[in-house]
């Protein structure tokens, strides 16, 4: 990796953040979107803490500290500036790099700048502290008199006391300490202001504050020692990055260009996110608004760690997943009594991590345990047939929260596919073991498939564009003949349960008119290069990492260029720090907000994801190679390679290298004990391998 350079960070500050947004995204079949964060959102944060720290600090867009989530909002938010009356117009924001969360922001004004560098530290004598530097420096004139301005918003009072500020009265914890001491706080009304030390900031001197944040409740002298340290403290988090590896276990990964900056930073803000809760490391959602289990996300997410190489982790957060069952069989968690479908989620869960690690024991074990949520699922069933819904006339899962756009009780079809796809994966996995006893899982299968089938037919519906599709919200629901069309259902909102179906869920063949409408419509609603309006934003609005589970659709039905280009188009809508929000405004709206979490790490998940199965993609008893790889991956000549990746065949090793002078690529690959897929499929002129060798090499003429 190479060292950051300040001198480049403010040589490229000139320019504003938004100067890539006016081009415009290929079409489908063309070249290579460009990865350049077009899209990025105009708000948003990072987390610059370390892996595992519960301590999840975060800084915002302009440079700003927040902290003390809660209801919503921040409790605390702590905001740089400099003197003088002109507005800030943030020029740039960066990390040193994919895998370095040591962020800076440049913040400019007519006459000078200002260049925030936020980061981590965890001394032994001192324990969790974030850090700032703030430095001043003149843009145009030799010199500038100018000071740091520091804003602190709470609802808290704040004073301060040498070089020390507190929040509330005298002997409450310390907030920061400068090097310097500030002047105030004067109270606006709305925000606390403190002014640092006021001086000259002459070229190739700045003028330069150091400021320290305690995140344990250290008093000033635990931390002060530190304060006549900005950059020794500043070295040491850029040591302990540097020697931070973004794989565990026997994996490793070689992905070129911006896949590989992704790759790296999605895997840090996946640890970034975990913490150790009841004494086991939980993959979290997001520091924020998620900050806990979903069994969705989580699904996901520890399917992602076992492709980091995280494997005792992914198996701790399996055991959390299960360990939320109740005495009735269902598994409810952060989505609420309603969310059917984490019960089935679960149970698929249980098979993919089983699939993975190649060590079936705990799925055995738990054979009793999904017996009973099978019972609560079958049980609900009856349920909803004696309460006379349009769900229970069908043989379905009652009313039910659908999720992603579909809030409260409805009748729907999300709850239904999803617990589909779970019982599938478990009847597939008994009969493969040959285990006995999880016939009620079989039997309960036919019936909730045979009712969806029907229903399905009963439900589809003709598209503006001439196609049928499935809507995931019921035809008898009075929201779909609300009087101002504006109010009503956008046909795509909620379908990341049927893309969930299709893949990884496999529920569907490909040739299935549900599939068929399901993709129709993606592409029918496709802004900004992804799908838009299919979640909590129905008018204006993008679900981020959705794009991420219909790009896995596209590539799973063999649409590689529409794989391609919705792939970077959820790349592109994230910020330049690697990291997405769940949902965002397309540019330009005038009706839709920001939703959720950020960093929200189902979507780094997803990352990864669709990372490794563009190598390789098992699908069902075949395993695909290079199904995502094509002229632009190639165009640059470097080499691709997956070293001990899990897959349900055994861990697999995949590298693909130009041939040189030659024109073409060669394959090779090595597959580690396991079941034999049916077949190895291989993009077109390489020739048919035999997919019961474990150790093969081709050629590629391309």
């Amino acid at each position: 990796m190479a060292p950051w350079n300040r001198r480049q960070f403010l040589a490229r500050s000139g320019a504003g953040l938004g100067t890539a947004l006016a081009a415009a995204p290929p079409a489908a079949g063309q070249s290579a979107t460009p990865i350049d964060f077009r899209y990025a959102p105009l708000s948003g944060q990072t987390a610059f803490c370390f892996p595992d720290d519960p301590f999840k600090s975060l800084v915002g867009e302009r440079g700003e500290l927040r902290y003390g989530f809660a209801r919503g909002r921040f409790e605390t938010v702590i905001a740089f500036s400099l003197t003088g009356v002109e507005p800030d117009v943030v020029a740039r924001q960066e990390l040193e790099s994919p895998a370095v969360p040591i962020v800076h922001t440049r913040i400019d004004r007519a006459e000078a700048f200002l260049h925030l560098t936020a980061f981590a530290t965890n001394r032994a004598s001192e324990g969790r502290v974030d850090n700032v530097i703030v430095e001043i420096r003149p843009r145009t004139r030799r010199t500038v008199r100018a000071a740091p301005v520091v804003t602190v918003r709470s609802r808290r009072a704040v004073r301060s006391q040498g070089n020390a500020v507190y929040l509330d009265a005298e002997g409450a914890a310390l907030l920061f300490a400068s090097d310097q001491p500030c002047a105030g706080p004067s109270d606006t009304g709305v925000e606390w202001v403190l002014r640092g030390t006021f001086g000259p900031a002459r070229a190739g001197e700045p003028l330069r504050q150091f400021f320290r944040f305690p995140q344990e409740g250290q008093p000033l002298q635990k931390i002060a020692a530190g304060l006549a340290e900005p950059d020794a403290l500043l070295a040491e988090a850029r040591e302990f990055w540097r020697a931070w590896r973004p794989f565990g276990g026997p994996v490793s990964w070689r992905v070129p260009g911006s896949y590989g900056e992704f790759l790296t930073a999605s895997a840090r803000n996946i640890l970034q996110a975990r913490e150790r809760k009841n004494g086991r490391l939980t993959f979290q959602v997001g520091p924020t608004v998620y900050r806990g289990l979903w069994v969705v996300d989580g699904n996901f997410i520890l399917e992602a760690a076992r492709y980091l190489g995280y494997d005792a982790e992914a198996q701790q957060g399996l055991e959390t997943t299960w360990a939320l069952q109740e005495k009735d069989g269902g598994i409810f968690a952060g989505a609420g009594r309603e969310h059917w479908k984490d019960t089935g989620i679960a149970m698929f869960t249980l098979v993919r991590q089983a699939e993975l690690s190649q060590d079936w024991t705990y799925f055995r074990a738990m054979q009793p345990d999904v017996l009973r949520g099978v019972e609560f699922l079958r049980g609900l069933c009856a349920k909803a047939a004696a309460e006379g819904s349009a769900s229970g006339r069908y043989g379905l899962l009652p009313k039910g929260m659908g999720d992603g756009g579909l809030g409260g009780l409805r009748d729907e079809f999300t709850n239904t596919i999803w617990v589909l796809a779970g019982l599938q994966a478990v009847e597939q996995a008994a009969a493969r073991l040959k285990l006995s006893g999880f016939e009620p899982v079989a039997r309960f299968h036919r019936e909730l498939s045979a009712a969806f089938t029907a229903a399905a037919r009963q439900e589809m519906r003709r598209h503006a564009e001439g196609f049928d599709y499935l809507p995931m919200l019921m035809k008898n629901d009075p929201q779909w003949n609300a009087p101002d069309p504006w109010d009503r259902p956008q046909p795509q909102v909620a379908q990341w349960a049927m893309s969930h179906a299709i893949y990884p869920g496999l529920v569907f063949p490909k040739d299935d008119p549900l599939v068929k409408g399901h993709i129709a419509l993606m592409q029918a609603c496709t802004q900004e290069d992804m799908p838009a309006e299919t979640g909590w934003l129905p008018h204006e609005g993008t679900w981020n990492y959705a794009a991420a589970f219909v790009a896995h659709v596209y590539l799973w039905a063999g649409l590689e260029d529409w794989a391609r280009t919705t792939f970077a188009g959820f790349l592109n809508h994230a910020t330049p720090l690697y990291c997405w929000r769940e949902e965002q405004p397309l540019r330009g709206s005038l009706a839709a907000n920001y939703v959720g979490d950020m960093p929200h790490n189902w979507a780094s998940a997803e990352c990864v994801l669709y990372l490794r199965h563009m190598l390789a993609l098992e699908d069902g008893a075949s395993l695909r190679l290079l199904a995502g790889i094509g002229e632009p991956e190639l165009a640059a000549g470097e080499p691709f390679a997956i070293a001990g990746s899990p897959t349900r065949f055994g861990r697999i090793s995949l590298r693909l290298e130009p041939l040189g002078r030659q024109r073409g690529w060669r394959i090779e690959f090595e597959r580690e004990p396991g079941p034999a897929p049916a077949s190895v499929v291989l993009p077109r002129g390489v020739a048919p391998v035999d997919p019961a060798s474990r150790k093969w090499s081709a050629t590629w003429a391309v």
